[in-house]
């Protein structure tokens, strides 16, 4: 026994196996309190919620992966949302055609800005996009308070929010199992993916090795800006509308569910099945504290507890590899 839980260990699928055994122990637990918790119907509404996490844990865990942090997601989920709502005010029909794609864009520009800060500023990624994030805040409410041409959404972002057009599957479902398709192949199947963990593990190395860190790291921002953007798409879809603050209640859940799923907090170890459990097991978790009527200020100290013991555990692991 005590070889099988090294071996599994050593190979870091434990953490993973840890997080699916818990998730099937919240299922068990959420059933003591309602018979439709283990429901088809039940459970498809909870991937469907799971799905926005999903796809913000996604950028999360690329950042993670190099070692680094993004904490602009609150509001780069806000501006996603509120952008492609507005795109549709400013154009029209033609604007409900390109309202997706714009919000997108907006994310993947701060994503970029938060990549050239942190790759080539050498700006501390943590301080970095905490600054872009209070940027972010203070043009949504410029665009929301002065000028905002519409905050409701288009059909489309509310058909892909919220429709099921194949075989009854949610199609926020659908989109989140394509970015994860998506996010396997860039990290097991691409050069990229391989110079990611090379950097996470250690710049210094993967530098000298001849890889451009500072381009690796700009990529991943981006796409991690483009992710909680595509996020905010969603949810504006799914609520019918834009509003302030709508990525608020994703900031400490996503990093919750990346460090659940066994992603190294300091970077170059992790897989994204880790995080989809993650998501799986965080989600789960935010329902029956919904049904406990836990208040939002007790999830988050429960969601920081999680992620200050994942940081000491990680830490208290690499002094001793050391």
């Amino acid at each position: 026994m005590q070889a099988l839980v090294l071996r599994l260990r050593q190979s870091g699928h434990l953490p993973v196996l840890a997080a699916a055994a818990c998730t099937l122990a919240l299922l068990l637990l959420g059933s003591l309190y309602s018979k439709n918790f283990l429901s088809a119907q039940y459970l498809l509404q909870q991937l469907q919620i799971a799905s926005f996490l999903g796809i913000v844990a996604t950028g999360a865990m690329l950042v993670i992966l190099l070692g680094g942090i993004d904490l602009s997601v609150p509001w780069v989920v806000t501006v996603g949302g509120v952008m492609s709502a507005a795109a549709a005010g400013w154009w029209g029909s033609t604007g409900e055609m390109l309202a997706i794609p714009f919000g997108i864009a907006c994310g993947c520009l701060f994503g970029a800005i938060n990549g050239i800060g942190v790759a080539y500023l050498r700006v501390p990624s943590m301080i970095f996009t905490l600054g872009m994030n209070a940027v972010a805040q203070g043009l949504i409410v410029v665009q929301t308070g002065g000028f905002a041409p519409q905050d409701r959404s288009t059909p489309a972002m509310h058909v892909l929010a919220t429709g099921r057009a194949l075989l009854g599957i949610p199609n926020a479902l659908l989109v989140w199992l394509m970015v994860g398709a998506c996010t396997v192949f860039l990290l097991h199947r691409t050069t990229l993916g391989r110079a990611i963990y090379a950097v996470g593990n250690r710049e210094r190395a993967a530098y000298l090795s001849g890889v451009d860190t500072r381009r690796v790291t700009f990529l991943c921002f981006l796409i991690a800006g483009g992710c909680s953007a595509a996020t905010g798409v969603l949810l504006t879809g799914y609520a019918t509308k834009a509003y302030q603050a709508m990525g608020d209640a994703y900031l400490l859940p996503a990093i919750a569910a990346v460090v659940l799923g066994g992603t190294h907090i300091l970077g170059g170890r992790g897989s994204y099945l880790g995080t989809v459990v993650g998501v799986l097991l965080i989600t789960l978790l935010q329902s029956i504290l919904s049904v406990m009527q836990i208040p939002e200020m007790g999830r988050q100290v429960i969601y920081g507890v999680v992620i200050i013991s994942m940081l000491l555990v990680y830490g208290r692991g690499q002094r001793l590899a050391q």
